[in-house]
């Protein structure tokens, strides 16, 4: 395999297009508190400039390479600390040191180095006072810094599956094989998180200040959201593949969506009201995620100051059982009703979700040789519906 050089690698990730968002600039910040210095900058490194795409006590910036302290040590594999960069023949003459510039005394940094072996830059800290850098923070500005990497290659993974799924979407098959040869692509970066969070959640630089231990836990608690949007998107592309049938007791069914609900409901003070339900032939685990998707909609997608009130009931239509979900929402406009169905929309973007839920839904629910779809509710809600065959049509 041909190694890319350092500006394909940066292309490839599209950082220098998009904001560097909250998960760098948390790592920024904890590289700065961990090692004890006021600043910190992932600096990725091209041809000719040095670009900050996040960091701590400073502005993110852009400085050509020629004036850049990481440029300097760029091909360094190992953590760099120069205590005093004044007298550091690697960088005593350098405008950020010399004055011309900045007044740079402190100086370390780590590696950024893509799986493919490509150095794009480095995370850097420093300050205007001379330090000392003990050993083990070192160790961990370099554990930082392959987290940095993680990130980038979490959000390129993530855009390549949104974008193979668009173009794959008609195409069960291919889905379910997509879906496969993704997982590990997307997991791989995404454990790394979880797992070095967890590592850097017990350091004692760590656990000595608070403020390092919040910025850990908030990028944990980021991998996590991430986990489950992977988890989302690949059962989206499982759906609708080969499904075994059995007898399902869609009472059964809703009882496990809310007890696995519970906490959602009780933190909104949710009122579910349910009736009888059938027995229909099909994927328990399909279903569940229909009804799942339509009952935690229902709730999200009521307005705050408003009790969500669910009902769930069913009743006979021609020679299958139509199951319905009503809220007490804002309801959806009729010119909206069929994209809302679509993958990665969203009819409420105050908000947060991912636009999956209701695809993932008509997915199943067409799996199973039904249909989906959107009413007005009598309470001013919506009543989202679905048509399964009857047991007894199979016998």
């Amino acid at each position: 395999m041909v190694t890319p050089s350092a500006d394909q690698a940066i292309a490839r990730y599209r950082v220098l297009e998009e904001p560097g968002g909250r998960d760098l600039q948390a790592l920024a910040e904890l590289a700065a508190l961990v090692c004890g210095v006021p600043n910190a900058a992932i600096n990725l490194i091209t041809r000719d400039h040095q670009h900050q795409v996040a960091a701590a006590g400073i502005d993110p910036s852009v400085c050509s390479r020629e004036d850049s302290m990481c440029a300097v040590v760029l091909d360094d594999p190992a953590p760099v600390v120069a205590p005093d960069a004044s007298v550091d023949p690697r960088f005593a003459e350098n405008p950020f040191v010399s004055g011309e510039i900045d007044t740079v005394r402190f100086y370390a940094s780590a590696p950024l180095v893509t799986p493919e072996g490509t150095t794009i830059g480095r995370l850097c800290v420093f300050d205007t006072e001379p330090h000392e850098l003990a050993a083990e923070r070192a160790a961990v500005l370099e554990v930082v810094a392959q987290r940095v990497v993680d990130v980038l290659e979490l959000r390129l993974r993530s855009r390549q599956l949104e974008l193979s799924q668009a173009e794959l979407s008609r195409s069960n098959e291919l889905l379910t094989l997509f879906a496969g040869q993704v997982s590990h692509d997307l997991r791989s970066p995404l454990t790394a998180i979880l797992a070095n969070a967890e590592l850097l959640a017990s350091e004692p630089a760590v656990v000595a200040d608070p403020a390092v231990s919040e910025l850990v836990t908030a990028t944990y608690d980021a991998g996590r959201r991430m986990a489950g949007l992977i988890d989302t998107i690949l059962g989206y592309a499982r759906v609708g593949s080969e499904i075994e049938r059995s007898v399902v007791p869609l009472d059964e069914v809703l009882d496990h969506v809310l007890d696995d609900l519970g906490p959602v409901l009780a933190q909104r003070s949710a009122r579910i009201a349910r009736d009888p339900l059938p027995e229909v032939v099909g994927d328990p685990t399909l279903l569940y995620t229909v009804l799942q998707n339509l009952v935690a909609n229902a709730v999200k997608f009521t307005p705050p100051d408003r009790m969500p009130e669910v009902q769930v009931a069913a009743t006979r239509d021609g020679d299958g059982w139509r199951v319905t979900v009503t809220d007490n929402g804002r309801g959806i406009p009729p010119a909206d009703r069929d994209q809302v169905f679509a993958l990665h929309a969203r009819g409420d973007r105050s908000v947060q979700g991912s636009g999956i839920g209701l695809a993932t839904a008509r997915r199943a629910v067409e799996a199973h040789g039904g249909r989906i779809g959107v009413d007005d509710a009598p309470t001013g809600g919506a009543v989202v519906w679905l048509v399964l065959p009857d047991i007894h049509d199979k016998e």
